[in-house]
């Protein structure tokens, strides 16, 4: 199941440290953006009262920026980001934005892949974007 992460459930961001400590100081951050970022909208993938994975996006006026789209890797090729990306599409039909836009690793073949079979095409590349790793900007055009 997908559900909004709110104000009202930040009780789960103690799942968020523990299942995804390696990705970011979820805490920290989450806070932070429920504070301070109007913008920022997280939606969970819940499953028997676990958290297996989540969507960090903008919702920046006419269009979204994904940030972070992240599924633990015991759960990986069961179509968790699928549906996690879908949702941010569905949510943004349903707003008419005008375009979704992220960025991967050139590196991330499956990544790159789940955005491209969602309508998501190459738009540019950005040299030593992660670390030294090439970035590739993607969009999805919405009208």
């Amino acid at each position: 199941m997908i559900v909004e992460m709110t104000k009202d459930n930040l009780e789960l961001i103690s799942q968020f440290e523990k299942t995804f400590s390696t990705f970011f100081s979820c805490k920290n951050k989450i806070n932070d953006d429920f504070r301070n970022n109007i913008f920022s909208k997280y939606f969970i993938y819940v499953e028997k009262s676990n958290i297996i994975g989540f969507v960090n996006y903008y919702d920046i006026y006419e269009r979204f920026e994904i940030a972070n789209i992240y599924v633990i890797p015991e759960h990986r090729n069961q179509q968790v980001g699928l549906k996690l990306l879908e949702c941010v599409i569905n949510i943004g039909f349903k707003k008419n934005i005008k375009n979704i836009t992220l960025e991967v690793k050139i590196d991330n073949i499956y990544a790159i892949k789940l955005y491209e079979k969602c309508g998501f095409k190459k738009v540019a590349l950005r040299k030593n974007y992660y670390d030294g790793i090439d970035g590739i900007l993607m969009e999805r055009k919405m009208m």
